[in-house]
Formats: C-alpha cells, sequence, structure tokens
C-alpha cells in the first residue's frame, strides 16, 4: 500500500512541505471536523468525505499556487489573507465535485479531483478513520500549535491512508504509515514520530550491553557494560577472534534473528558509529564497514559529518545531528532506523533483507565523552492514550 500524495508529480516532496505551511485553517479545522462527527460515525458507521475533499483540493491548490510562485521566482508571502482567495473557493468545490466541471484545473487539481471522485463512488457513505488515526491527529495537532511540527503532512498521509486501506485494521494504519513512509523516503521521513506510534517502538525495548572480548584495545569499557569510551594507549587484554584490532569498535553481547528490537544510546559531539552486524562480518584489519561488508551502521566524524556508511556513503543533513540516538530493529520487516529520541524525529533506515544473525555495534574514539547505552526501563511507554500531557 503506498501513501505517496500527488501520485505522478514530479514535484519532490519537499515542495509538499512548503506548501503544507500555507494551510493553516484546514489545518486547524481537521481535527474539529473528525470530531464533529465522531458522534455521528459511531451510531451510524459512516461519515461524510465532502469536508475530506475540499482540504484534500485546497491542499491541491495551494501547491499548484507555490509551483508557479517557483517558477516566476516570485517570493512566497507565508501570512497573506486566506480568506480573500476563498471566499467562494469552498462553493466552487463543491459546484466541481456536484456537476463534474472541469474548468479551471491545473494538473495538480485534475490528479487529485479524479482521485476524490473515485473514492466518492467507492465510498458513498463515508470512511470511519478509527480510534487510533483520530487519537494521532490529536497528538499532532498539538505538536503543531507547540511549534514542534511545520506543516501537516503527516495528517493527511494518514487520512488518505485511511480511505486506501480500508480493507485494513484501522488500529494498524498509523503503525503501516511508518514503516511505508521509512521504505520510501530513507533520510528523515518525518520530523515527529507520533505518540502512539513511538510507544509501538518502545515496546520492542530490549537490554542491550557492551561485549569486552570484542571491544578494540583502545576502549574501556565500564563493569556494567553500559559505558565506553577511547583511551590513549591499547591495553593489554586476552586474545578473541571476534575482538576488533583496527576500528575502535565493539560489539553487542546478544545477537538478534527474529523480531522487533530497540535500544538507545547518548553519543559523543564529534565522533561515533552505530547500528548492527552480520555474524559474518569481519572485524580484523582496516576493512570499509559498510552495508557490502556486513555492517549497517550510523556514522558522525568531525562533529559535523553525519552519513549512513552505505555503498556509496549517504551524507545527512548536519541539521540531524543527535545527541541521543533510538535504534530500531524489525528484522521481518527489514528495517534498520535511527531516531533522534529528544525530537522523535526520524533520521536514517536501511531497508534490507536480513538473513543471519545481527549484533549491536558500537565505536568511538572520543576520550572526553563517553558513549552510554541507556537502560530499557527507562524507555517504558507513556500511559497517556492520546498526545502525551506530560511531554
Amino acid at each position: 500500500m503506498s501513501f505517496r500524495l500527488l501520485k505522478g508529480s514530479r514535484q519532490p516532496l519537499r515542495m509538499m512541505k512548503d506548501c503544507l505551511q500555507f494551510l493553516i485553517e484546514p489545518a486547524k479545522k481537521i481535527k474539529f471536523r473528525l470530531k464533529e462527527t465522531r458522534k455521528k460515525v459511531k451510531n451510524e458507521k459512516k461519515g461524510a468525505l465532502t469536508e475530506s475533499q475540499l482540504f484534500v483540493m485546497e491542499l491541491s491548490r495551494e501547491l499548484n499556487r507555490i509551483c508557479q510562485q517557483e517558477s516566476s521566482e516570485k517570493p512566497v508571502r507565508v501570512y497573506s489573507d486566506p480568506h480573500v482567495e476563498k471566499r467562494d473557493w469552498k462553493t466552487h468545490l463543491l459546484s466541481m465535485l456536484e456537476h463534474g466541471g472541469e474548468c479551471d484545473m491545473s494538473p495538480y487539481k485534475r490528479s487529485i479531483l479524479d482521485w476524490t471522485r473515485v473514492q466518492r463512488n467507492t465510498h458513498p457513505h463515508g470512511v470511519w478513520p478509527g480510534e487510533a488515526v483520530l487519537m494521532i491527529l490529536d497528538d499532532l495537532e498539538m505538536q503543531w500549535k507547540r511549534r514542534n511540527l511545520s506543516h501537516l503532512q503527516s495528517a493527511v498521509e494518514l487520512l488518505i491512508g485511511v480511505v486506501l486501506g480500508e480493507h485494513l485494521n484501522k488500529e494498524l494504519i498509523p503503525r503501516l504509515w511508518l514503516v511505508q513512509k521509512q521504505k520510501s523516503q530513507r533520510i528523515d521521513c518525518t520530523g515527529y514520530v507520533p505518540h502512539s506510534v513511538w510507544n509501538w517502538i518502545c515496546d520492542a525495548a530490549v537490554e542491550v550491553s557492551f561485549d569486552p572480548e570484542t571491544a578494540h584495545p583502545a576502549m574501556l569499557l565500564s563493569e556494567d557494560g553500559k559505558r565506553l569510551r577511547c583511551t590513549p594507549e591499547q591495553m593489554n587484554v586476552a586474545f578473541s577472534q571476534r575482538r576488533f584490532d583496527a576500528w575502535c569498535c565493539c560489539l553487542g553481547l546478544d545477537s538478534f534473528s527474529s523480531g522487533r528490537h530497540y535500544w538507545e544510546l547518548e553519543v559523543g559531539e564529534r565522533d561515533w558509529r552505530i547500528g548492527v552486524a552480520a555474524e559474518s562480518a569481519l572485524c580484523k584489519g582496516y576493512r570499509a564497514l559498510n552495508t557490502q561488508s556486513g555492517y549497517y551502521t550510523l556514522r558522525l566524524e568531525r562533529g559535523s559529518d553525519l552519513k549512513a556508511l552505505t555503498v556509496p556513503n549517504t551524507p545527512l543533513p548536519q541539521r540531524l545531528i543527535p545527541h541521543r540516538v533510538g535504534v530500531y530493529l524489525d528484522y521481518e520487516e527489514g528495517q534498520l532506523s535511527f531516531y533522534d529520541t529528544q525530537k522523535r524525529a526520524h533520521l536514517y533506515t536501511y531497508n534490507e533483507r536480513f538473513t543471519e544473525k545481527l549484533y549491536p555495534l558500537f565505536g568511538t574514539v572520543e576520550m572526553m565523552h563517553e558513549m552510554l547505552i541507556r537502560p530499557a526501563d527507562l524507555r517504558e511507554p507513556c500511559l497517556c492514550k492520546g498526545p502525551c500531557l506530560f511531554g
């Protein structure tokens, strides 16, 4: 199932983010509209699609306007009065829906209008979004009001996902939305993971510890196996075939070959690498620790160079550099994802086909800042059913 909003559009998704900043009024109304019909839907098991169609078509109109401004190199007015331009727009759209008019339509309007017609014919009595989606819309609205979100693209995607995934369990749609979004956009796919989805990720929290038998001789580990840092000189350690002898790295004690697993780390300011290593990956010598050699990692160098060690490397924007990183492995789904846990923001996702045991991997050459594995019980899911009241 795909949640792409404008199928066939050649405009980048970043353009969508700019566009959504203009939809302040529809964004404010979206939760109110859903709540307004909530009691009616519970009784009648249906909800009108007209308001949702209007919202999506207004989105199309704003996107078209921004594209025209981009092509003419005119500045975008963020604080223009929307009421003047939209005075008769709702009436016009309703007329187009009722009578099938196709006048004054850009390719974007035409594409989305065709889609809404199909959905209206397919769902003449409307679609109930489900409790899980409604709670996430509450959450997104709260974050938007707090200015933690600059747009409501996720809300639009979820609503479209509800329509396209009518045969699915509505409670699963938010999770499927994140999985599919991480497949289609590996880097920075969402600036905020909704509260209930984040709780679902944290449900997979496991205890992870450093394995002293694999640690490079210059790495100093704490007795509880939760802290490490680099030292100026190598120490006398017992020989181990699994010990790193070139890169300052070490593995985790336990491996994973199925299921979902999540762990969290506090990292240094200038140099670190975290991720997983395949059981067959070699640890001797200065070979590249990338996907070709069985390593799936995120790497920070010189305090400003953040990248995923693919072949070739995949650079990440400097603004994404985190101080606390969450690592989430879904073995069956073939996804290894990294998050900035303080912002609950997505950083990067590997989409692979895992076939062997995977060990957590850690590395750093920093001597002043420790790498710390946070205990699993610190990541207990919040008990708030909707938006977190304490976050």
